[in-house]
């Protein structure tokens, strides 16, 4: 009696090959062997057959006696061995008898009889049925063993991040979901928003707060949302040590990203663009709060209409100043007057001397020389010399949100288009 030296029954046992579900018949002769030895004895046929049948009619405890019968007989051939690993890989397979399934596998995928595509999908089959028994213990080394033979495979590798996770392994979790993205991000692919969001909460669980900021950055980066941005801004704000002189940067930024809603918080912003010296940047402001819906619509309306008449005087008086300002800017020691009127000439049309002027005030040593320099790199922003804007973000420096804000502001004008 002969079996086929590399029986697809086995792999029938897996739902991730598409091959053949019949089991090759133990009769008197069948397909030819592959060498002259490959056949099986009267003795180890006779218990494999019943195992087949038993398989059949989905009698796994049955299927299983017989198997262990023919492997428990002494003076087996090679062949014989095999072909008694191949049922028994298919009936605990079948019956989701992980452990067993997995031992049996070995044997196969250890066998020079196994063809090497086919070794591959063993380890595949493996480690997806460990998966779906939630035996992520023997998951995560099967997954890996895969991995290893057959190179990256996105649907492995997302089975093994899962695995980790829910064996409440965060760490590694993250460095394999970490692995991944930085491969896609090296490949000049985008990573996808299930896989940086799976990262964050890795990170979130690890109460890792600086890599979690970190993943939320990708997201915002690849996937600008409010929900992104909101927690980010939310992270720097928490900080007790953010200067109140970079609130009005910070509600800015939450304006430019959709997360500022009260129509309170956007007077509280323009106010202190007023109080800032900027008169006209608030109003630049106010016409874009109008001009969405945020402004002007509500009980509020008539308060909203009495500040921006204000905003509108005040910044009136300013451009007609500025010439005069300037003049005397320049005459001062301290930096903020340079910086301030520099500002406004770049707000009302005189971008190259409103420029000109800051970088003069930068030269004065500013009392918070990285508040001015993020200063700078917003006119440059608002004057529409993006690339400008980006290079002097670059060189914001400081603790308690100054390089933060300026990091975050480039993340935003530099966002990959859809």
């Amino acid at each position: 009696m002969r079996f086929p030296r590399y029986s697809r029954a086995l792999l029938a046992a897996s739902s991730f090959l598409a091959v053949s579900s019949s089991l090759p018949v133990v009769g008197a002769l069948v397909a030819p062997a592959a060498y002259a030895q490959d056949q099986l004895s009267a003795k180890v046929g006779k218990p494999l057959q019943e195992a087949q049948t038993a398989l059949g009619a989905k009698n796994y405890t049955k299927a299983m006696s017989a198997v262990d019968a023919a492997d428990a007989l002494p003076g087996k051939t090679d062949y014989e061995k095999y072909t008694v690993a191949q049922m028994r890989a298919a009936v605990a397979a079948s019956s989701g008898d992980v452990a067993a399934a997995s031992k049996a596998y070995d044997v196969l995928i250890a066998s020079s009889r196994t063809p090497a595509a086919a070794k591959q999908q063993m380890m595949m089959a493996n480690a997806t049925m460990a998966y779906g028994a939630k035996d992520y213990a023997h998951a995560v080394p099967a997954i890996e063993r895969y991995l290893k033979a057959a190179g990256p495979n996105a649907q492995m590798q997302a089975l093994l991040v899962q695995s980790y996770y829910l064996q409440q392994d965060y760490k590694n979790a993250a460095r394999v979901q970490q692995d991944q993205i930085n491969a896609e991000i090296k490949s000049k692919h985008i990573p996808s928003e299930n896989q940086l969001q799976f990262l964050a909460t890795c990170y979130h669980q690890m109460k890792d707060t600086d890599n979690e900021t970190h993943a939320y950055v990708l997201l915002a980066k690849y996937y600008s949302k409010p929900d992104y941005w909101a927690m980010l801004i939310h992270n720097l704000a928490a900080d007790p040590k953010l200067p109140d002189t970079l609130q009005f940067n910070l509600e800015r930024l939450r304006m430019a990203t959709g997360v500022l809603k009260d129509p309170s918080d956007y007077m509280d912003m323009v106010e202190r663009a007023v109080q800032g010296g900027l008169p006209q940047l608030g109003l630049n402001l106010m016409d874009k709060a109008y001009a969405s819906g945020a402004l002007g619509k509500d009980a509020a309306a008539a308060r909203e209409a009495r500040l921006k008449a204000m905003v509108v005087k005040r910044a009136a008086e300013t451009k007609a100043s500025l010439a005069a300002d300037a003049d005397a800017a320049r005459k001062m020691p301290n930096a903020a007057p340079s910086l301030t009127t520099g500002y406004n000439l770049v707000l009302n049309g005189q971008v190259d001397a409103g420029l000109a002027l800051m970088r003069e005030g930068l030269a004065k040593k500013p009392a918070a020389p990285e508040g001015a320099k993020l200063q700078y790199g917003m006119a440059l922003m608002d004057a529409g010399r993006t690339q400008d804007a980006v290079k002097a973000f670059a060189e914001v420096g400081g603790d308690h949100g100054t390089a933060d804000l300026a990091q975050l502001w480039t993340l935003l004008i530099t966002k990959p288009s859809k």
